[in-house]
């Protein structure tokens, strides 16, 4: 959970928007008789991006702010929360957004779930979105647009996390994302009820079949899915992750 609310104990509260007509990213399903919701999204073709500074320099903190200032040129079709953060929103590990980097990169243990080695770095480029482990990720130096940092891993080369426990009893919502290994498929999970490492890895592993997979969050976690009429809601979030929808059907430039 992130440092900063994970004491609070809070959960997000779910809002009901209109379904939006035609097919959307997003689909609820079950495996091993838990439910989640996952956003499927083709690198490539989709508009997907991390965001955390608007245009004037302040913090975007939730889905409205995003749409607010896309100004009905776009919308978003997906988003979720996408790395912990500070008390001060800003993110815990690395985080580049549009080439630039805000946070270095964070290679040693620490507390939380952040420092269960090995975490990973969720990278963004131009046509690919890849799940790196730390160290490979610092040894490689891909291309990345946009990159968060979270952990722990969930799934290492078709492999759960070593110290996740098939019998814990420690559950929260979760959410997170799993890449292909030519990076032209990724997807984004949120449980819709509370799950165990364990049982959120075998989601990506088993489920979605997946070779990488990264942690965002716990417990906090939110989802932005009109076309299935939600839109999770809460304390103001750090890094989010989302697909931009042109309202004319044109990707949008940036």
């Amino acid at each position: 959970m992130r440092p900063a609310l994970a004491a609070l104990g809070l959960a997000a509260a779910g809002c009901t928007l209109p379904a939006a007509s035609g097919a959307g990213p997003c689909e609820d399903v079950t495996h091993d008789g838990i439910a989640y919701t996952i956003c499927e999204v083709d690198p490539a073709a989709d508009d997907l991006r991390l965001f955390l500074t608007d245009d004037n320099g302040g913090l975007y903190g939730s889905f409205q702010a995003i749409d607010r200032e896309a100004a009905g040129a776009a919308k978003l079709s997906f988003a979720m929360n996408a790395g912990m953060y500070h008390p001060d929103r800003r993110p815990v590990g690395h985080y580049l957004e549009e080439g630039e980097e805000v946070m270095r990169l964070v290679t040693n243990p620490g507390p939380g779930n952040f420092g269960l080695l090995p975490n990973g770095v969720f990278c963004i480029g131009e046509d690919s979105a890849e799940v790196w482990e730390t160290l490979d990720y610092e040894a490689e130096t891909p291309e990345c647009r946009y990159a968060t940092q979270s952990g722990p891993m969930l799934v290492i080369d078709g492999e759960l996390h070593p110290r996740f426990l098939p019998d814990s009893t420690s559950r929260h919502i979760r959410n997170g994302v799993g890449t292909s290994a030519g990076g032209d498929r990724a997807v984004f999970a949120i449980s819709n009820e509370p799950v165990s490492f364990h049982e959120f890895g075998r989601l990506f592993r088993d489920r979605l079949e997946l070779p990488q997979a990264l942690y965002f969050d716990g417990n906090v976690s939110r989802l932005h899915a009109p076309a299935l009429g939600r839109s999770d809601f809460g304390f103001a979030m750090g890094p989010i992750v989302g697909v931009l929808a042109p309202v004319d059907g044109d990707r949008p430039g940036g």
